[in-house]
């Protein structure tokens, strides 16, 4: 009966150290006015972990140009260029999406909402293009995968674990 026990033990502390999913989309809530409602009065926003006043904002201010702003192009460049954040803005317990749209509006003089109200593809917002996968760079070397410490703690743990029994 105990090696059940252990074996269930094992389960629960793999699923969780180990997060394999990645966000492939940038959603809907991102976008949204982000005003607090609820529970949330009383729980404040964590900081956002990306320094979004150093990015680089060239990517959108070269392509969305108003006064017509063409949807085409302003999206296609925010997406370029929100994409790789797209875990952190769409976490809605930090500010990040506060953030990086308040730069942006800065950078490019842009009105309020405006990619909230021009960029729409689908019920789960934005979708990002899948992240790269690993392969040769430049020189001909391999581009690999380095895993988290999590998952190598756990699985140490595990192994360490299972010599025992």
């Amino acid at each position: 009966m105990g090696w059940i026990h252990q074996q269930k033990f094992c389960v629960i502390l793999v699923s969780l150290f180990i997060s394999t999913s990645a966000s492939t989309f940038l959603s809907d809530g991102a976008f949204g006015d982000h005003i607090a409602t609820g529970r949330n009065l009383l729980q404040a926003k964590q900081s956002c972990p990306i320094d979004f006043e150093s990015q680089n904002y060239t990517i959108i201010t070269s392509q969305c140009k108003g006064p017509q702003y063409p949807a085409n192009l302003c999206c296609a460049a925010f997406k370029e260029f929100a994409c790789p954040f797209a875990d952190e803005l769409n976490d809605l317990r930090n500010d990040c999406a506060d953030v990086m749209f308040n730069y942006i509006e800065i950078n490019g003089n842009y009105p309020d909402g405006i990619f909230g109200s021009l960029c729409h593809e689908g019920k789960e917002g934005l979708a990002c293009p899948p992240p790269p996968s690993p392969s040769a760079n430049a020189s001909g070397s391999l581009i690999t995968y380095k895993p988290s410490s999590a998952l190598i703690l756990a699985t140490t743990f595990i192994v360490l674990l299972l010599r025992l029994i």
